[in-house]
């Protein structure tokens, strides 16, 4: 298995018909050192070339000649252990993949299966059994297409399986995004590949926040409403966990306030890592409980939360020192390639510079190739379950067997 990523976007490169074609020739050009026809490629095209978006699976075609091609529009594109964001780009991560399966889709929300649909619904849309342990790696248009969905029904009949991946953006409206599968470009719906065989896909969610206060217990809820918490009302549970906040804190928690719902309940403190964190909506006006974007159940542990670049940038190194030190015993010496779906309210904007989740990465991890983009939605997994995420960076990386 070998994996290679290039980033092309200089400040003078335009948006012309030639300016496309150069940028992608050019990182054909660099991966062809690694990798000289890739069994996979996935590529990133920034909405700055939105009117040659038809052209790029003929371009893409004759410059990696790859078997089989998956991409989408991106606002920020990632790779070479760079980042570039709001500028002209395209990126590509290629993979050499030996004794892998390699299932590549495109579903449009009306194949989705009824709710109550069996697991085997689910299973014939894929193309691909549950005993073969696939990885997804999905890409859906945020216009047009349901992605909680696509989520659910995945971890109901690949419960075992890994979904990692990113909405498409770039585009403001519906029909201006695009997706890529092989010779085909697409306006909605989502485009993937389940991957099976000699192959380990693991993953890295950073939400970038850190608790605050202490931990506490739902005692009573409906749905996204949050009325009590240690059986007193969550309102004061919360002016409680303000007031014992540090006064920098105390600013953090008025800009933007979150809530933390442990996933896997263990008896133990929870830690960074163990939670779901959701936004705080709002306040409901007659009752004074807290309006949370997540349903609730009552007996749930939670525990406010607070973040800002530097709470950020701890949460990331603390998940990727975690996965080093305690999944791959210390060394990284066995990761082929990587793929960083972050949100498009991390990077320059979060941290005042670029390249910052590439070089913690790099850090942590080596000169993995890495690529990936800056998305409008980030998908990953927290405890056993897979979830549509905001301001997050999700990490999908790949080893063999």
């Amino acid at each position: 298995m070998k994996w290679a990523s290039a980033l092309y976007g200089p400040e003078g490169l335009g948006r012309g018909e030639d300016e496309l074609e150069r940028a992608i020739n050019e990182c054909a050009k660099q991966i062809k050192r690694d990798i000289e026809k890739p069994d996979l490629l996935i590529g990133f095209i920034a909405p700055q070339f939105i009117d040659q978006f038809d052209d790029v699976p003929e371009l893409v075609k004759t410059a990696f000649g790859a078997k089989v091609f998956i991409g989408c529009s991106a606002g920020g594109a990632i790779g070479g252990g760079k980042e570039i964001e709001h500028k002209p780009c395209v990126s590509f991560t290629a993979a050499s993949l030996p004794d892998v399966g390699i299932n590549a889709f495109r579903i449009t929300k009306e194949q989705l299966p009824d709710s109550d649909a069996s697991p085997d619904s689910w299973i014939d849309l894929f193309c691909v059994k549950p005993a073969e342990k696939p990885a997804f790696i999905l890409m859906p248009d945020p216009f047009t297409m349901h992605s909680d969905d696509i989520i659910h029904g995945l971890d109901y009949a690949f419960p075992g399986s890994i979904k990692i991946g990113g909405l498409a953006s770039g585009a403001n409206e519906p029909g201006s995004n695009v997706l890529y599968l092989n010779d085909h470009t697409l306006r909605s719906g989502l485009v993937g590949v389940a991957l099976t065989g000699n192959i380990i896909v693991d993953s890295v969610v950073a939400q970038g926040c850190k608790p605050i206060g202490k931990p506490l217990k739902i005692t009573r809820s409906k749905r996204h409403i949050l009325y009590e918490l240690d059986g007193e009302p969550a309102i004061m549970s919360l002016k409680k966990t303000m007031d014992d906040l540090s006064e920098v804190e105390r600013g953090l928690a008025r800009d933007a306030m979150f809530l933390g719902v442990v996933m896997e309940e263990s008896g133990e403190k929870p830690k960074a890592g163990d939670f779901l964190v959701r936004n705080i909506i709002g306040i409901e006006q007659n009752s004074g409980a807290l309006v949370v974007g997540e349903i609730l159940d009552d007996a749930r542990t939670v525990q406010f939360h607070v973040r800002d670049a530097a709470t950020s940038a701890d949460d990331l190194r603390l998940l990727l020192k975690k996965y080093r030190d305690e999944k791959l015993d210390g060394t990284a010496d066995g990761v082929k390639g990587a793929l960083l779906f972050s949100c498009l309210g991390r990077g320059e904007y979060l941290y005042g510079r670029p390249n910052h989740d590439s070089d913690c990465f790099r850090d942590y991890l080596g000169a993995v190739p890495l690529g990936g983009f800056f998305c409008n939605g980030e998908i990953g997994p927290v405890g056993n379950k897979t979830y549509l995420h905001g301001y997050t960076s999700s990490f999908g990386i790949f080893r063999q067997k």
